[in-house]
């Protein structure tokens, strides 16, 4: 009786269960040494390779779950929309609201970024300037680094982005998301109430029209910060978030 021969459902039920795999893992499970082959299979249902472990590991694009910055991570592997992890970075420096630093991108992507940012770098493909001690990676776009350079040194006001005769271009809105992505609750509401003080009269709506939030939500980050009643340690204040539940007696 011959052995049952492996087909392209094998590696779909392997890879549907763990997500992930090396090559020689999918190998194994379609019982060949060809690496042809393991990939003519992934082929026909559409895969990507993963930017950080040297690329070792492979998934299907239906099952990777890619976040607003194009990123998915699988346990410590770290899968992107932009291929590689350099190609992955450039592409973050560039819709970037104000530059990356190095610390910055590894608290984001969780992986070692010197190596590819110093190629970059060489390569020219972006720009890296020390700003109060540090360096901060910047797009080779000069209009843009300028622009990037305002804002991570405090001289930047939102609505720069916009005057009276235009609105705010898809590009820098989509910058705002992916700067906002890397902010916690309290950190985007104290931001956007920074620049509605910064903004002047009028600020709360404004920030709140092009950071898509609620009016409330700039003001109140705009009284906390002239207020002084700023809990650095924290996120939320005490008693913020849900209510807990109260269970009654039965009696």
């Amino acid at each position: 009786m011959k052995p049952k021969q492996t087909t392209s459902e094998d590696l779909s039920s392997y890879l549907n269960q763990n997500k992930i795999g090396t090559m020689n893992q999918l190998k194994t499970v379609l019982k060949t040494n060809s690496r042809m082959t393991v990939f003519r299979k992934l082929s026909k249902t559409g895969y990507v390779s993963s930017c950080s472990h040297s690329g070792k590991y492979y998934a299907f694009k239906k099952t990777a779950r890619f976040n607003k910055l194009g990123i998915w991570r699988h346990d410590s592997v770290l899968f992107s929309k932009h291929g590689t992890l350099k190609n992955t970075l450039k592409v973050l420096i560039e819709n970037s609201f104000e530059g990356f630093t190095a610390a910055e991108l590894n608290k984001l992507l969780k992986v070692k970024v010197e190596d590819s940012l110093y190629i970059l770098v060489k390569e020219k493909a972006v720009c890296r300037k020390k700003i109060s001690g540090v360096f901060v990676y910047f797009s080779e776009k000069t209009k843009l680094k300028k622009r990037q350079e305002r804002t991570r040194s405090g001289d930047f006001k939102i609505d720069d982005m916009a005057t009276k005769s235009e609105s705010p271009t898809d590009e820098l809105k989509a910058a705002l998301v992916i700067f906002f992505s890397t902010l916690d609750e309290k950190q985007r509401r104290l931001y956007a109430g920074y620049e509605s003080m910064k903004s002047g009269r009028g600020g709360d709506k404004l920030i709140a029209e092009i950071l898509k939030l609620d009016r409330k939500t700039v003001a109140r980050g705009r009284q906390e910060l002239l207020g002084g009643k700023v809990d650095v340690d924290t996120v939320r204040n005490f008693g913020g978030g849900r209510k807990h539940v109260k269970k009654n007696s039965p009696t």
